[in-house]
């Protein structure tokens, strides 16, 4: 930990220096919410997000909030350790095509409905989720889709001297219907409550024991669940992409893990709603994925269980720039030769696509270092090939 602030009516435990002061002024309004609960923890690769940072990490006893978990309900990350130790950049290429190939990209949706028996099966009916029964034909076709913004699909080389595959994607539209969906519903009660949290804030809650509080928890699991469903569905497409062009591959069980969600769980002696938005579980001996830019490493790591973060580590490695930003101020080509001096064959083509290029991002290994008490790293994974949205 960096530093706790104690000027609010709760304690800020940041986990880095420079947090942006969007982001800080976020965290700030957290801290003086009535019902927020021991402390608010700020992960190191936090930005700004909508209502709470995205990297922030804060429980309640009594009331969930919709945009603390964010519109990319379940969003989180997949990955798999092959048997291979080398492949050469032509069966790479030749690996990238096939994924093209089965695995639709940005806003592009299967032509045809995926297998229903591959969705979710909660313990909760259909037609008690109003807002996923509505949407559900719809999802059958976004279902091992990759979307478009910070998702991706890398094939990397680890320093444990495997190739592994890596997939980051979450909800799609379904997580995004439900967030907006049970966002503007908590408006409009905290309106109706008179509710003295302004809504400048964008912080609007919904109690946990009330029918719109668990109709919205049922609907935010469902989306965890379809996010889930969605990463496996998209790496067996990337593993037969890779025995199409490579014969004979194992692979060992996939690491899964999610970073826009909330859960009850114990912490300080109390059960809690831990939400968290762009933050990775990491309680003690738990093995997590913090991925970096397409230029950079991502890791494998072990949690520590650290209590003063609510359990929780940093979900990547967080913008430095607006997306808008990084088109505008990085230079192409210099971002390109970074990438192609290292071997990567990478998604940068154009200015359009600068905003997910390395340099709009957090140095990776600083973001690593400053969480050292959080987890412990296994595996560095270097990029060898990347596909985006």
């Amino acid at each position: 930990m960096k530093k706790v602030i104690t000027t609010e009516k709760q304690p800020i435990k940041l986990w880095l220096d420079d947090i942006e002061s969007g982001a800080f002024e976020q965290a700030r309004n957290l801290a003086n919410l009535p019902f927020v609960f021991h402390h608010v923890a700020v992960m190191p690769d936090a930005h700004q997000g909508y209502g709470m940072p995205i990297g922030g990490v804060m429980a309640s006893e009594e009331v969930v909030i919709p945009n603390a978990v964010g519109v990319d309900i379940g969003c989180g990350m997949c990955a798999v350790r092959t048997s291979l130790t080398t492949i050469s950049t032509d069966r790479l290429k030749r690996v990238l095509a096939e994924i093209r190939r089965t695995v639709p990209l940005g806003f592009n949706h299967h032509k045809k409905k995926q297998d229903p028996r591959l969705m979710p099966k909660g313990d909760v009916a259909l037609d008690e989720l109003p807002v996923i029964a509505g949407e559900y034909q719809s999802a059958l076709t976004q279902l091992g889709t990759l979307g478009g913004g910070n998702h991706f699909i890398e094939i990397q080389k680890g320093d444990d001297g495997h190739v592994w595959l890596m997939v980051h994607s979450g909800s799609r539209n379904l997580g995004f219907k439900v967030a907006n969906h049970y966002n503007h519903l908590a408006m409009d009660l905290n309106r109706q409550w008179g509710s003295a949290i302004p809504k400048s804030w964008q912080l609007a809650f919904l109690p946990i024991t009330s029918g719109a509080g668990q109709a919205y928890l049922q609907e935010m699991n469902y989306c965890v669940d379809f996010a889930f469903a969605n990463r496996k569905m998209m790496m067996e497409r990337v593993k037969d992409a890779l025995l199409a062009v490579v014969q004979p591959v194992f692979f060992e069980p996939v690491i899964n893990i999610a970073h826009n969600y909330a859960a009850m769980e114990f912490h300080f002696d109390k059960h809690v709603l831990v939400h968290r938005k762009g933050a990775t579980r990491a309680q003690a001996g738990e093995i997590g994925i913090v991925p970096g830019s397409q230029g950079t490493p991502s890791y494998i790591v072990r949690g520590k269980g650290n209590r003063d973060s609510f359990e929780s580590c940093a979900h990547g490695a967080g913008r430095k720039m607006g997306r808008k930003q990084a088109q505008r101020q990085l230079d192409l080509e210099r971002e390109k030769k970074r990438m192609d001096d290292q071997g990567i064959l990478h998604a940068v083509r154009s200015t359009g696509d600068l905003d997910e290029a390395p340099g709009a991002y957090k140095d990776i290994n600083e973001v690593i270092d400053n969480q050292l008490d959080l987890v412990e790293v296994l595996v560095a994974l270097r990029p060898l090939a990347v596909i985006k949205g």
